[in-house]
């Protein structure tokens, strides 16, 4: 990968890049209104730059603590111009999480494609989050679990979108680990939601815990706890 008051709602609906940013499929859709194409003159200034530049004052500081004035300064353009290129800013999150999921928080998803065993794909997310949560060259934590803390109701159609790409990214995590009990992996008795919402808990916790600071060795250490809970034939 290079979604706290929602822990209660967001981890049992709920991998992430990964909030499960991290585990959700690369194909997954954003529940957000078409992006509008900027009319008339062409635009002035590189528009896929300044949607990275959002992204990382979104990521840094939440969608509703990111103003306007905040995200033109960071993004060198004027208010106007951000009207003219994205529509408002609710798309311009909408964008700016598309493109976390699609790089940032695209490495999940990858784990739980390539590995060949449900413990090592989960093994991997986690231990690919403990990398990327804390690599110092952008926010700490993860976009998608980090950015609607504390959205007020004016935001409900972000905090949707967040809460869809969360439940289908525990969704993807359960399917994966539902795979491992079909293919004798894991105790047929297994339940394979109730693991998935185990690991995504321990995901959001190492997010908020890098946002707080915690070193790579710290959540290095809390997968090792982690993956000592995989049930065991």
């Amino acid at each position: 990968m290079k979604k706290t008051n929602e822990t209660t709602e967001g981890v049992s609906a709920f991998p992430d890049g990964g909030a499960l940013a991290l585990a959700e499929a690369p194909d997954a859709k954003p529940a957000a209104k078409a992006a509008r194409k900027p009319r008339g003159r062409p635009l002035s200034f590189d528009r896929d730059a300044a949607l990275e530049t959002a992204m990382h004052v979104f990521w840094e500081r939440g969608y509703e603590a990111a103003s306007i004035a905040d995200l033109t300064s960071a993004m060198g353009i004027t208010p106007p111009s951000l009207y003219t290129a994205f529509g408002d800013k609710e798309q311009l999150f909408l964008e700016a999480i598309e493109r976390y999921a699609l790089g940032y928080g695209s490495a999940g998803a990858r784990a739980l494609e390539e590995e060949p065993n449900a413990r090592s794909a989960i093994e991997r997310w986690l231990t690919e989050a403990a990398n990327e949560l804390t690599q110092p060259c952008h926010p700490k934590g993860c976009m998608v679990v980090m950015a609607a803390t504390n959205c007020s109701a004016a935001a409900e159609r972000v905090q949707d979108a967040l809460l869809l790409r969360r439940t289908e990214a525990i969704a993807n995590v359960g399917r994966r680990i539902q795979g491992g009990i079909d293919n004798g992996e894991l105790p047929p008795d297994t339940d394979a939601k109730d693991l998935a919402n185990f690991y995504a808990t321990i995901y959001q916790g190492m997010s908020m815990q890098a946002k707080d600071g915690a070193t790579h060795e710290s959540l290095m250490a809390t997968v090792r706890t982690a993956m000592r809970s995989w049930p065991r034939m």
